[in-house]
C-alpha cells in the first residue's frame, strides 16, 4: 500500500491495468467520489490532450487523473494547470532533472514533451461541481520513433529506470502541497513559482489560435491564466487560448 504524507490528494487511489482514458473514468465516477481521490492507470488505449489530441500512453509511463472539488468560484480554475505543472517540475527536480513550463499546459526537458497537463470539469458561472486534473507523464515508457525529436522520458534522460511508485508518490505529496496553497488563495506565490520555470517568457512565439497566428514575444502570465504577448508594434495581447511554439537561441 503507497504510504501518503497528505492532506487531500491521494486518500483514495484507484489503480486500473488499462483503461480509455483516466479523464474519462474519472468524470464518470467524479460526482460520486470524495475531493482528491485519483485514478492511475498502467495503459491508457486512447489518452488524450489538448483539442482531442491522442497521447501515446503505453505501460511505463504515469498516466493519472485527480478529482478535485474547490469551494472557489471557477474564474480561479485555470490556476490548477498552473499548480499541476509547478508539482511535475519538483517532481522532475527530486530525481535530478530539470523541467520548464511551455503555456499553457506542457513541461519540457531538454526542449523536448515529457508530461501534459489537462483540465476537464463540471462548473455554471458561478461554482464548481468538479475538476479532474489529467496528468500524463514519461517516466520509463519508450517514445515511438516518429516522436523522438519532439517527446523524451525521464528514462532517457538519466539513463536508467526509475521506480514508478516513488515518482507517484513524489508528485501525489507535490500536487498537495500546492492544491493547499491554491485553496488557500495564495495565487501571486503560484505565479510567481510557475514563471520562474516558464520556458515562453522573455521569447520569441509563435501562437496559432482556432482563427488566427500571432508572432510576438512573450512578456507575462496574467492572473487569469492568459499569456501576455508583445507584437511587433509595441501593443500588448492577451491570448487565452492557442498553440505555442517557441525559438531557442
Amino acid at each position: 500500500m503507497l504510504d501518503l504524507n497528505t492532506k487531500i490528494i491521494g486518500k483514495k487511489i484507484i489503480c486500473i491495468q488499462e483503461v480509455d482514458s483516466t479523464n474519462e473514468f474519472a468524470k464518470e465516477i467524479a460526482s460520486q467520489e470524495k475531493e482528491g481521490t485519483v485514478v492511475v492507470a498502467d495503459i491508457q488505449r486512447r489518452g488524450k490532450g489538448r483539442k482531442l489530441r491522442s497521447w501515446v500512453s503505453p505501460k511505463g509511463g504515469l498516466w493519472m487523473s485527480v478529482i478535485l472539488k474547490p469551494n472557489l468560484h471557477p474564474e480561479h480554475m485555470p490556476k490548477l494547470v498552473f499548480i499541476s505543472a509547478l508539482a511535475v517540475v519538483e517532481t522532475l527536480a527530486e530525481f535530478g532533472i530539470e523541467g520548464k513550463i511551455k503555456w499553457p499546459n506542457d513541461v519540457l526537458v531538454n526542449r523536448k514533451k515529457i508530461c501534459g497537463i489537462l483540465s476537464e470539469g463540471k462548473y455554471s458561472t458561478d461554482s464548481v461541481e468538479y475538476v479532474v486534473l489529467g496528468i500524463g507523464l514519461n517516466v520509463n515508457n519508450e517514445i515511438p520513433v516518429d516522436l523522438l525529436d519532439v517527446a523524451i522520458s525521464m528514462k532517457d534522460v538519466l539513463g536508467f529506470r526509475i521506480p514508478l511508485v516513488e515518482v507517484f508518490r513524489s508528485l501525489l505529496e507535490k500536487l498537495d502541497k500546492w492544491y493547499l496553497r491554491y485553496l488557500d488563495g495564495q495565487y501571486a506565490l503560484i505565479l510567481e513559482e510557475w514563471k520562474a520555470y516558464s520556458a515562453v517568457i522573455g521569447r520569441e512565439v509563435r501562437i496559432v489560435g482556432d482563427k488566427e497566428e500571432i508572432i510576438g514575444t512573450a512578456v507575462d502570465v496574467s492572473d487569469d491564466g492568459s499569456l501576455i504577448i508583445a507584437l511587433k508594434d509595441g501593443a500588448l495581447k492577451k491570448i487565452y487560448y492557442g498553440d505555442v511554439s517557441l525559438r531557442f537561441s
